[in-house]
């Protein structure tokens, strides 16, 4: 029993001070103490500044040589394009509307890692993680750009020749601070104390700030329409991907902090990311939103279970 209590405890210590944050980014949006504004300034300093600079901090100062298992890294590319595949041939079945299933695909491949899954990462083991979850950020977000671009340019028209691709994927802050860290950490540059001092504060405010404005930003006006779709790449994003990309890490002997990583990022909602190509390519953004604000509520459940359970079996 006591031990139940205390996987119980570790589970909710990873999803219910997200859930807060969340909690209160809606409701300060709802008594107008944060605005849209915000939401979109809030948003861009994050994705440009305080989380390029909170993995570029944590990334440098990481010893490759010990603590880093590109392995892991390898393994998620992978079971994220067979599992790319296999969604599209799982749909395929469901949704006959071409471009509807590229919307659906991409909700339910595409995690947002960056501010959730890292969070629940953080919450479950510390700073220490930095040196298994950048590693896996890093490679991840990029396949997922790739594919994302492929999958919907494909059914939604556009351009998906490989200068598209490249350069999207260049001139994203998070990988370009990814890859400078990484150069910085192998070449055994020392950068200035003062520096790193002012990238923490930086970065001390990312997953809070991050957090609230995905909360204030979660809109439930439009869940009437298409919620069926919504709810199959739903199931997919938060049931059949994670448990795909955890069973596989198991049977190839991955444990501990490893296997724990690479459940807490792939069960992390759908990514805003998606919505924001969706409606550039003018795809049905209004799906694409539902599924985002589905995933967000539910993954704080399908997340504990799955660390309940994980933890249970003292795998994680």
């Amino acid at each position: 029993m006591n031990n139940f209590l205390e996987v119980l405890v570790f589970s909710f210590s990873i999803t219910m001070p997200i859930f807060m944050i969340l909690v209160l980014g809606i409701l300060l949006y709802r008594i107008r103490l944060i605005n849209d504004n915000f939401i979109d300034v809030a948003s861009k300093l994050v994705f440009n500044v305080t989380l390029p600079a909170l993995l570029f901090i944590n990334i440098s100062k990481t010893d490759l040589n010990s603590d880093t298992d590109l392995s892991l890294v390898i393994y998620a590319m992978v079971a994220v394009v067979i599992s790319y595949v296999a969604l599209e041939m799982i749909m395929s079945f469901w949704v006959t509307d071409k471009a509807e299933r590229a919307v659906l695909v991409q909700a339910a491949f595409r995690s947002n890692m960056g501010i959730i899954g890292l969070a629940y990462c953080v919450n479950a083991y510390g700073n220490d993680v930095f040196s298994v979850a950048s590693a896996y950020l890093g490679g991840v977000t990029i396949l997922f750009n790739v594919l994302s671009v492929v999958g919907l340019s494909r059914a939604l028209g556009g351009k998906s020749g490989i200068k598209v691709i490249v350069k999207g994927i260049a001139k994203n802050p998070l990988i370009i601070a990814i890859v400078a860290a990484f150069a910085t950490a192998i070449t055994g540059l020392s950068l200035p104390t003062t520096l790193y001092k002012a990238g923490d504060y930086f970065a001390q405010m990312t997953l809070p700030l991050a957090l609230l404005c995905a909360g204030a930003s979660l809109s439930f006006k439009s869940l009437k329409e298409g919620i069926l779709g919504a709810l199959l790449a739903s199931v997919g994003k938060l049931i059949f991907i994670p448990f795909a990309l955890t069973l596989g890490g198991y049977l190839l002997g991955y444990r501990g902090m490893e296997l724990g990583v690479l459940f807490l990022m792939s069960s992390a909602p759908t990514a805003s990311a998606s919505y924001i190509m969706v409606r550039a390519m003018n795809g049905n953004a209004t799906l694409a939103a539902n599924i985002i604000v589905i995933t967000t509520i539910a993954s704080l459940i399908t997340t504990s279970i799955g660390v309940t359970l994980l933890r249970g079996l003292n795998l994680i």
